[in-house]
């Protein structure tokens, strides 16, 4: 071989290493239950950390129920859209429940750079879940009023309003159901009550309670 291109294709491997293992999307969190899993779930609930944390707050609503769960914290929408094959499509589920937004609305790494292509993000997950004959659920942001970890985010209810109107318009038009958490929680100014989650953002176990019985109705 041409020694040049020996060194060239040397120079090159530093780079080939860092690209492999840059796992943007996180596609390694899951892989191994993902593996594991031997009877397709009935459903598969994906997003971000709300999702996350609910297999640890409740976890035999979730094997009660035959569901898994994928959500990964901190993740945007369009990461969420990158492990759409990997995280729901492998499993083969009946449903997949999508609950996704808020880290764009908080501009969070990766974010979409507005509200509405955070939602197109979620009409691509649709398409996709579609495509291989698994119904999506989409399901609203709860009513955040303020993101602890990014406070130079002013306008958050204002974009989470703007958000679930777009998400909800376009369940409508495609005959998708839609569980709206939104209005199980929000009080009268339209905000998370302080009972329900501490962050605005999180729900503690009452509040994942509330979602449970919503969503379950959904997928009798």
């Amino acid at each position: 071989m041409n020694h040049r291109l020996i060194a060239i294709l040397l120079a090159a491997m530093p780079l080939a290493v860092n690209a492999q293992n840059n796992d943007w999307a996180n596609y390694s969190r899951y892989s191994e239950a993902n593996a594991a899993v031997t009877t397709a779930p009935k459903a598969v609930l994906f997003g971000d950390s709300i999702t996350d944390a609910w297999p640890g707050q409740d976890p035999a609503f979730f094997s009660g129920n035959n569901l898994v769960g994928r959500g990964i914290s901190g993740q945007t929408t369009t990461q969420i859209l990158c492990r759409m094959r990997e995280d729901v499509v492998s499993l083969k589920p009946k449903y997949v429940v999508i609950l996704a937004g808020i880290n764009d609305i908080a501009l969070n790494e990766g974010c979409a750079p507005d509200v509405r292509h955070a939602v197109e993000n979620i009409k691509a997950m649709c398409d996709i879940a579609r495509a291989n004959k698994i119904r999506p659920v989409l399901c609203s942001l709860l009513p955040s009023y303020k993101i602890g970890w990014r406070p130079a985010v002013t306008d958050a209810l204002e974009k989470v309003s703007e958000f679930n109107s777009l998400l909800k318009a376009y369940a409508e038009e495609n005959h998708i159901a839609f569980a709206d958490y939104h209005s199980l929680f929000a009080d009268e100014n339209g905000r998370m009550p302080e009972k329900y989650s501490k962050d605005s953002v999180h729900p503690n176990l009452e509040g994942y309670k509330i979602m449970e019985e919503c969503l379950l109705e959904i997928l009798k």
